[in-house]
Formats: C-alpha cells, structure tokens, sequence
C-alpha cells in the first residue's frame, strides 16, 4: 500500500500547499482517492508527482466541505468511471460562523444526482478490501473546534462524516478531519486492528487561528496511548500546535505534509 499527500496545507516538497486534503491510495486491488481538496490543486500536484488521475476507480469523499470535496467538478472532467462514495448528508448546507460572519463551506448541490455518486446513509462495505463507516458518539475527547461550524441552521452533528478501512498487506485506517473525536472514531475502528491512522483531528480552528486547550490535547494523547501498535501520521485541521504536543509523547505520532508518500 502506497498513500501519498496530493493536497494538504503545508509542504515541504515541490507540490502546492493549500488548505485541505487529498490522499491518493494505490493498494494490491485500486487506485483511490481520500477526498479531493477544495479546488484545480490536485490536478496540478497529481500530474507533477505523474499520478494520472483518470485511472481511478473509487474516490472517498469523508465529508460535505469544501476543503475535501470542492475539486469534485475538476475530477469528473477527466475521470467518468471511478465510484464516488458520499454520505447523502454530505450536500446539505454547511457553513462557518465566526460572530456575525457567515461563510458557505458546503459542496455544490449540483452534483448530488451525477451518476458517478453513491450516495449512503451510515456504514457500507464496498468490497472485502474496503469498507466505511460512521461514528455516532462524541462522548471523549471532543475539539470545542467544532463549535463554529453549522449544517442547516443547526450546530454540526457532523453525521455526514464517514472514515474508511483498508484492508491489504496491513490494515489502514483513513479519516478527513475526524470532527467526531479521534478517540471516539479508533473505539470504532480498533475491530480492525489498524496498523495505520492517517487524517486530521479538527484541533485547530483556520478562521480564529485557535488551538484547542492543553487539557484536550492531554486527554487526546492519553487516549492514543492505548494504542501503541498503531502509527499514526495527522495533518491538515489537527495544527502544528496540537502535533508538536502530542507528538512529544507519542513516539508513534508523525507529520503527513504535501508530496509526502507512506509506503506500507
């Protein structure tokens, strides 16, 4: 298995930074894609890396925001056979509030009915190699990073967030920005027995540059020590701050940036 960053918002390599999330996944059966990225940054970090995004045959949308599913119309102009799984919650309205400003953050409506789409509606396994799940609790660890973002007019349940198992020469556990908790999603996910943990953990609000308090970030670590077996590599939403806190203490604990590749 093979997962390389194509769009996340830092970058070490000669691939674009931009705030969001693709992962490109070539595993012993397919070629996926972890979320898409907000905008035509993926086509371009894609061909420089020589990744020729028409060959994919499933896509993942973890999320209904923009910042992961916003290149969806970019996509489909040069791929017309790959699978795209979404939660049908995903195209209600989403968006950011900060005070008295409001900010649209929700994907296009448009493409709720385009054929490619499958829309769900909780759990779904694709195949005996891949399989999706939601997460229902929210009872530990959960990012008061959260509280600025709306579904509806609503605060954000967030029950249109799905994470992925891949099941191939080891086990990986694949998430966008993991809003439930991420130690709610690895109680959910532990029946796998991933060896990997790759996503973000919503610790950092982008509009009020915010890290989460320390005593949330002790909980997070002390919850992720349960599992010592696992590595896992954050990125995007979960913030420098958050990572270099918790990676004091977590020697399993490690950076994602764009253009990285995590060979399993």
């Amino acid at each position: 298995m093979k997962i390389t960053a194509l769009v996340e918002n830092e970058s070490i390599s000669t691939l674009k930074s931009k705030h969001g999330l693709s992962l490109y996944i070539e595993t012993n059966h397919h070629k996926i894609l972890f979320d898409l990225g907000p905008d035509i940054t993926i086509i371009k970090n894609a061909q420089r890396k020589g990744i020729d995004l028409s060959l994919i045959d499933i896509v993942i949308i973890s999320h209904g925001h923009l910042d992961h599913g916003g290149a969806l119309k970019h996509f489909l102009k040069i791929n017309s056979s790959a699978k795209i799984y979404i939660q049908k919650s995903a195209f209600e309205s989403h968006y950011s509030k900060f005070m008295f400003i409001k900010v649209n953050i929700g994907l296009r409506k448009k493409y709720k009915d385009h054929p490619q789409l499958i829309l769900l509606d909780g759990d779904y396994e694709i195949n005996d190699y891949i399989t999706l799940f939601t997460v229902s609790s929210i009872d530990k660890c959960y990012s008061m990073a959260n509280d600025s973002l709306y579904a509806n007019k609503t605060k954000d349940n967030f029950s249109h967030e799905q994470h992925m198992i891949i099941k191939d020469n080891q086990i990986a556990l694949i998430m966008g920005c993991g809003h439930k908790g991420i130690i709610n999603i690895m109680e959910k996910a532990k029946i796998f027995q991933p060896d990997i943990c790759v996503g973000g953990y919503h610790l950092f609000n982008p509009i009020t540059k915010k890290t989460v308090s320390n005593q949330l970030l002790e909980e997070i670590t002390k919850g992720l020590k349960q599992y010592p077996e696992t590595q896992f590599y954050t990125c995007h939403c979960t913030g420098k701050v958050a990572f270099n806190y918790m990676s004091q203490q977590l020697t399993n604990m490690h950076y994602l940036s764009c253009g990285d590749v995590i060979e399993i």
